[in-house]
């Protein structure tokens, strides 16, 4: 009883505190955009100030604004928080059902708050926890089927020959899977477990190399600078390597605090990655990044961010690891929150898209004004980023800030090459294509 006590009077103090700091304003995103974003002066907060828009979803025919050239369409909605897409080779549609698992426990009022917090805005709806596969039938209408179920917090799959897997929470799942298939009834094999204590950060985004020999799998930390003790963050903060026969696996590479989307640059063949920087230290700091991964390359956290810079927050220092640490490709904007990238190589969007890189911004949670809460197109010249972030599909948000409608979460493109975007508060999939 004393604990719980102790803890409602430290939320209280913490939502005094959360209505009666004034975090200085934000400077413009965009400069916080791109190969060399602009980095003020840290900042420190007991609790962040906290803004996320109400649940509202979208009434009747509303739908996300594109850019220019572009429409856009719903093709699946009804689901159950879908998070990622996957196009199978004969044209159907994975959709990752999930959520996180709620394994960790509330020890702080920042945490119950938040909690709150995302909840109003619909963000912490409950996944389903299974993938359902969009089939588009000889009339042109997406059937929907749910291909497998019971699964734990899944986030990334690939198939890879006859074979389907699946990242969830705390490991890799292996199911016998063929194109045009709409049920999987075997119980699959493990083929690699994964750091699973916590699950601060849950989400498993996965890739596999060109030549279908190795998987890669993004696994974010157990906490926001390591405050829980490093103890628990083994094999944390990573990118991990994981060979496709025999489930071995190594850390490819480290210090990318939550690296929620890899993929493959086609011209360049190199690994990149998304990744959600930390919190609290205000907010024009830090910019969530994209950039190419390295084999055995460390991105800074938590000592360090965007290169040298030292998070003076971190109990034990490491100037050894922040001398080394690699600086990020290219800036997103602060708590953008990316959880989706992909590599565009179709004929079903205008010419200007072809070899650059989507990325889907979940939206922030901690600053006023909103950031992300859009997808943006990034262009690319000989494998390397060009130029700023163009908006691309944006409107998920009332122009007040005060409704949600819905948030982008999974890219990828259809057999057409029209962009497909799952969005998680609406519970929809759009599709994007020319005018």
């Amino acid at each position: 009883m004393k604990n719980n006590s102790n803890l409602l009077m430290a939320i209280s103090l913490a939502s005094m505190t959360m209505i009666g700091c004034s975090d200085k304003t934000p400077i413009d995103n965009t400069l916080q955009m791109g190969n060399n974003p602009e980095l003020p002066k840290a900042q420190n907060f007991l609790v962040p100030p906290m803004k996320v828009p109400n649940f509202a979803g979208w009434a009747n025919d509303a739908k996300p604004e594109v850019a220019q050239g572009l429409k856009i369409e719903k093709i699946a909605d009804n689901l159950l928080h879908p998070r990622q897409l996957y196009t199978v080779s004969n044209g159907d549609i994975l959709v990752v059902e999930s959520n996180g698992p709620g394994e960790e426990a509330t020890t702080t009022p920042k945490q119950l708050i938040a909690s709150k917090v995302k909840g109003k805005s619909g963000k912490g709806g409950k996944g389903g926890n299974r993938i359902t596969l969009l089939h588009q039938n000889a009339t042109g209408q997406w059937e929907k089927h749910i291909l497998l179920e019971g699964l734990h917090s899944p986030f990334g799959v690939q198939v890879v020959g006859n074979d389907l897997y699946v990242a969830n929470t705390h490991n890799i799942m292996k199911y016998p899977f063929t194109a045009g298939q709409t049920k999987i009834t075997d119980k699959g094999v493990e083929l690699a477990d994964l750091p699973d204590t916590v699950n601060h950060h849950w989400t498993k985004s996965m890739v596999v190399s060109p030549d279908q020999s190795k998987l890669y799998v993004g696994v974010g930390s157990n906490s926001n600078i390591g405050e829980n003790g490093l103890d628990i963050e083994y094999r944390r903060a990573t990118i991990l390597e994981v060979d496709i026969n025999s489930g071995a696996s190594r850390i490819y590479a480290s210090g990318v605090r939550n690296p929620t989307g890899v993929q493959f640059e086609p011209v360049s063949k190199k690994l990149w990655a998304i990744a959600n920087e930390r919190d609290e230290i205000g907010a024009s700091l830090v910019p969530d990044y994209l950039t190419s991964i390295q084999d055995g390359g460390f991105y800074g956290w938590p000592y360090s961010y965007y290169g040298q810079h030292i998070d003076t927050r971190v109990k034990q220092q490491r100037p050894d690891l922040v001398a080394k640490a690699i600086k990020p490709d290219y800036a997103l904007g602060s708590h953008v929150a990316a959880l989706g990238l992909w590599f565009y190589n179709g004929t079903g969007l205008p010419a200007q898209y072809n070899g650059g890189a989507f990325v889907s911004n979940h939206g922030s949670w901690d600053r006023s004004p909103l950031s992300g809460y859009d997808v943006v197109f990034i262009p690319f010249k000989e494998g390397k980023p060009n130029g700023k972030p163009v908006p691309i599909v944006t409107g998920f948000h009332s122009k007040d800030e005060t409704k949600l409608f819905g948030a982008p979460v999974g890219l990828t493109q259809d057999r057409s090459g029209a962009l497909l975007i799952a969005d998680d508060v609406g519970n929809i999939i759009w599709r994007v294509s020319a005018q």
